[in-house]
C-alpha cells in the first residue's frame, strides 16, 4: 500500500470519526460516561486519558471532559489527568493536520482564522500561549489550524501543556466542588470561594500575557538610514489627524493609518503582506498595539521604531513641510 493511500485511508477514517462526533454529541452521557470510567477499577485514570485525547482529536466537547476529571478524581489528580488527555490529544491533531490532512483543514481554517493563525510565525510560541490562555478560538479545531504554521511540534507541545494549566486546574475544581454540593461536602463555601478566586485568576492572566507578546523593536538611527537608502517599506504612522499634523511633526516619508481605524482598513495594506511594515507614533506604545494587530493578521515583517517621534525629534531629523 502506497503512503499516498495510508494518508488518505487514515483521513478518511478520522473524516468519518468526526462526523460521526457532531452526529451523536448531543446524545453524550455525562452520567453514563462517569459510570462507565468507575467501572474501570483501577484503569479509570488510562481509560479517562484516552476518552480525553479521543475527544480532542474527533472535535467531541472537552470542557464536560474537564468537568467530568474534576469530580471522578478531585482537584490535583483530575487537573493532571485532563492535562494529559488536552495536551496529548492537541498533539496527535497538531501531527495529522501537519502530516496528513493539511488541505483539509486549510479550507476550514480560511479567511479570518487564517490570518489569525498565521501570527504564530513571527511570534512563536507566545501566540500559542495567548491563544491556550484566551479562549477565543475553538480549542479543537486551533490544535488542526496550527499544524499549518511553521512553528516546531516541540515548541507547540510545551506551550500547550503549560499554558493550559490555569483553565484546567480552575475548570477541574469546578468540576470537584459540583461533586461535593451533590454530595454535601464538608466547607463548600471556603471551596466555592476559592472556585471563584481561581476563574478570577484565568481571566487576569491574558492581559498580562497580551502585555509580554513578542514585539520587534528598531531603533529611530536605522530607521533613518533605510529611509536614506530609499528601501521599499511603509512607514505607517498610527497616530490621529491632530497629532500627525501636530507640534511633532510626522516624517515625509510616512502614512497616516490612526490605530482606532487599524482594524476596518486592514485590506488597504494586503500589497504589504509580505513586505516590512515599520510602525510610529508619539513612543512606541500606540505602534506596539498596531504592530500586534497586523502580526495577528498574517502581515509577517513588522517592526515598532523605539521611542518614535520623540527620539525623531531628539536626534533633529528632518520633518515634512
Amino acid at each position: 500500500m502506497s503512503t499516498k493511500l495510508k494518508r488518505s485511508l487514515l483521513f478518511g477514517i478520522i473524516l468519518l470519526g468526526i462526523i460521526a462526533g457532531f452526529i451523536f454529541r448531543d446524545q453524550l452521557n455525562p452520567e453514563g460516561i462517569q459510570q462507565w470510567i468507575e467501572s474501570a477499577g483501577n484503569a479509570a485514570p488510562l481509560l479517562f486519558i484516552s476518552v480525553y485525547i479521543m475527544s480532542t482529536v474527533l472535535f467531541l466537547p472537552g470542557s464536560l471532559l474537564t468537568l467530568l476529571g474534576g469530580a471522578l478524581f478531585g482537584p490535583l489528580w483530575g487537573t493532571l489527568y485532563n492535562l494529559a488527555g488536552a495536551t496529548i490529544g492537541a498533539m496527535i491533531a497538531f501531527l495529522i493536520s501537519r502530516y496528513i490532512t493539511s488541505s483539509w483543514v486549510e479550507k476550514k481554517t480560511a479567511g479570518k482564522m487564517q490570518q489569525l493563525i498565521k501570527g504564530v510565525e513571527s511570534e512563536g510560541w507566545r501566540f500559542v500561549a495567548f491563544t491556550r490562555l484566551v479562549p477565543i478560538f475553538p480549542f479543537n479545531l486551533l490544535n488542526y489550524a496550527l499544524g499549518l504554521t511553521k512553528i516546531s511540534f516541540k515548541q507547540y507541545s510545551i506551550a500547550t501543556f503549560i499554558f493550559m494549566i490555569p483553565g484546567a486546574l480552575a475548570y477541574t475544581y469546578i468540576g470537584y466542588i459540583g461533586k461535593e454540593a451533590a454530595t454535601g461536602g464538608e466547607d463548600l463555601i471556603k471551596k466555592a470561594m476559592l472556585g471563584i478566586a481561581l476563574l478570577a485568576v484565568v481571566i487576569f492572566i491574558p492581559r498580562l500575557v497580551n502585555k509580554l507578546r513578542h514585539v520587534d523593536m528598531l531603533d529611530i538611527a536605522e530607521l533613518k538610514s533605510q529611509l536614506d537608502a530609499e528601501e521599499e517599506l511603509l512607514l505607517l504612522d498610527v497616530r490621529k489627524l491632530a497629532d500627525f499634523n501636530g507640534e511633532q511633526g510626522h516624517i515625509k516619508q510616512a502614512t497616516l493609518l490612526p490605530l482606532e481605524e487599524l482594524s476596518q482598513r486592514i485590506t488597504e495594506l494586503e500589497n504589504y503582506k509580505n513586505k516590512q511594515i515599520i510602525t510610529i507614533c508619539r513612543t512606541d506604545k500606540r505602534s506596539s498595539e498596531a504592530a500586534k494587530i497586523l502580526s495577528n493578521c498574517g502581515f509577517e515583517n513588522v517592526q515598532v521604531a523605539r521611542m518614535g517621534m520623540t527620539d525623531w525629534n531628539k536626534h533633529n531629523y528632518p520633518l515634512a513641510d
